[in-house]
């Protein structure tokens, strides 16, 4: 079986999105969740579906302790699910299948500091009429890795960017564990 391993900073809905994909198709299984904050609720998502997690800090991210876990690990896939640090090249060199999803449709609204409601509240102030999700391999610059997979969403009956942020959530839980399955099942 193809093993996974999430990387999540925060509330952890996509990464248990996934974890919930994996437990009914059995093609692949999340086998550890990384996150570089102890308080975040994606570890008691984890918890609660009896599955490993490791907690680190940056420097523990780029100096090797996430590395050498990754390789007692050995997965065949990386997702990061809502992770807010940039993935160090030291791990994208040993581990290439690396994948992020992104609030928006890249290269728009993508970079340095565009994640989450940054993202919403910056389509939102420029009035745009869609926006939507971008799954890409992750390289060593913030959301410039290579496309996988995009879908717009219809967002002009939306009046604030909270209501823009729930029609991303849905599209994220939709098709992420989706295009998960269907990439895993190629490395």
């Amino acid at each position: 079986m193809k093993k996974i391993v999430l990387f999540a900073s925060g509330n952890g809905s996509n990464a248990e999105a996934i974890i919930r994909y994996f437990e009914e198709q059995l093609t692949a299984t999340v086998v550890a969740v990384f996150s570089n904050k102890p308080e975040a609720k994606v570890l008691e998502r984890a918890k609660n579906h009896g599955i490993p997690s490791f907690t680190f800090t940056k420097a523990q991210l780029n100096e090797g302790f996430v590395l050498e876990n990754l390789e007692l690990l050995q997965p065949d896939l990386i997702v990061l699910a809502g992770f807010l640090l940039q993935f160090p090249t030291t791990i994208l060199k040993v581990f290439p299948n690396v994948i992020n999803i992104h609030p928006a449709l890249l290269p728009k609204y993508g970079g340095k500091g565009m994640y989450g409601m940054h993202v919403h509240q910056a389509v939102f102030e420029n009035k745009e009429h869609e926006t939507g999700i971008t799954i890409h391999y992750v390289n060593e610059h913030y959301d410039e890795g290579e496309f996988i997979f995009q879908k717009a969403v219809n967002i002009q009956a939306c009046n604030t960017p909270e209501e823009i942020a729930h029609k991303i959530h849905e599209l994220e839980h939709q098709y992420f564990p989706e295009v998960i399955g269907k990439l895993i099942t190629k490395h």
